[in-house]
């Protein structure tokens, strides 16, 4: 095949941390507050600004509170597992490795009894008329290693009588989250508006808080989890007043990024370029015979983090290790011809690709991506071959 004249102008598609927003340089964080205490005036106003540009990019209730918590939206999850759960139930949503590791920590470190899983393989979702939200419920909005996302909320009842707990770290700014059927939402920098890592956003509704208030857990909690001393929910945290001490260059970064989302038209023209993008991708996985979305259902399809299923019958008929091989070779081809970054699947995952759509990414990039991904199979067919 041809080596295609064109290549993305930002090869950057991994799903995290993902690109960084179009025009983007270093010179962005010269306002950096840096060599100063985080709890100075000024570090705290920059802390604050992160919240509050975030609250209402999202377009979150007036009545969440929101937060910059430690260790990314790892960090964000695991905080509200420890804080909140133990009074109710549990069910789980498992279709993806991080809905794997949440049900690990509820069952093997919490040591809660009265859990249960709902479960897919990767590319489906399990069946939500099963879940209970009397009880409480754990659930990714996006799986960002399996492409397949939450199509609705409707399964959720408006007068539940549990919290749930939603990891959104790959849809925040990238889909309209339904806020009022959510009672905790957290997500990470490095995700879809390109922000620097390890640090993790933790949104609280009001049922949320009251929950802390009137929940103590049964087991000792870190230094870095602890959001109620003295029963009662600690309002510096959702006033820039972090827990440990955050890095005041991400922190800048994060305020950049959130100025181009508003500057290009907030969370609707993030949703729009997102799907332009992941439009353009789709164009592709049509017209190609050897590859197809990993998620079957075109209603649960992620727009951020689209994974591909590689179908050829040759590749197919190989054995794991081979297939896992020959997309490390497909990667290693790109990523040498300076096209495309770090998009084989998550390892966790079937053999494939992920590719961010996410709005940081431009559209000209995907389409100039797609001839490259043909060329770069046509080149481990033949290597395969001889």
């Amino acid at each position: 095949m041809t080596t295609p004249a064109v290549r993305p102008a930002n090869p950057c598609f991994s799903s995290g941390p993902c690109a960084k927003r179009p025009g983007w340089t270093p010179q962005a964080l010269s306002d950096a507050f840096l060599g100063r205490s985080h709890r100075a005036r000024t570090g705290k106003a920059k802390l604050k600004e992160v919240i509050d540009r975030s609250h209402a990019v999202l377009r979150m209730p007036a009545d969440w509170r929101l937060g910059i918590v430690p260790a990314s939206d790892t960090g964000a999850v695991e905080m509200a597992l420890w804080s909140l759960l133990g009074p109710r139930g549990v069910d789980v949503l498992v279709w993806e490795n991080f809905g794997e590791t949440w049900e690990a920590d509820i069952i093997k470190q919490l040591r809660l009894t009265d859990v249960r899983a709902f479960r897919a393989p990767y590319g489906g979702l399990p069946d939500l008329a099963e879940v209970d939200t009397d009880r409480d419920v754990i659930l990714t909005w996006n799986g960002t290693s399996s492409g397949v996302r939450m199509p609705d909320a409707d399964w959720i009842k408006a007068d539940r009588a549990g919290l749930v707990i939603c990891d959104a770290t790959s849809a925040a700014y990238a889909m309209d989250l339904p806020w009022e059927k959510l009672d905790v939402v957290t997500w990470s920098w490095q995700k879809a508006l390109g922000g620097e890592a390890a640090h993790g956003m933790l949104a609280l509704s009001p049922r949320a808080v009251a929950r802390l208030e009137q929940h103590k857990p049964a087991w000792p909690m870190p230094k870095v989890f602890r959001l109620t001393p003295g029963g009662k929910i600690n309002e510096g945290i959702f006033q820039g007043e972090t827990i440990n001490t955050p890095s005041m260059l991400c922190v800048e970064d994060a305020i950049d990024s959130l100025k181009w989302a508003e500057a290009v038209g907030g969370l609707d023209a993030l949703i729009a370029r997102s799907r332009a993008n992941f439009a353009a991708l789709s164009a592709w996985v049509e017209r190609t015979p050897w590859v197809d979305f990993l998620a079957a259902d075109p209603a649960s399809r992620s727009w951020t983090s689209a994974c591909i299923a590689i179908v050829d019958p040759w590749f197919a008929a190989q054995p794991a290790a081979a297939q896992q091989a020959i997309v490390k070779d497909l990667a290693r081809r790109l990523e040498q011809a300076g096209v495309a970054y770090d998009i084989a699947s998550h390892r966790a995952a079937p053999p494939g690709l992920r590719i961010w759509c996410g709005a940081t990414v431009e559209t000209a990039d995907v389409e100039a991506l797609c001839p490259w991904l043909d060329w770069a199979w046509a080149e481990v067919s033949r290597a395969a071959a001889a």
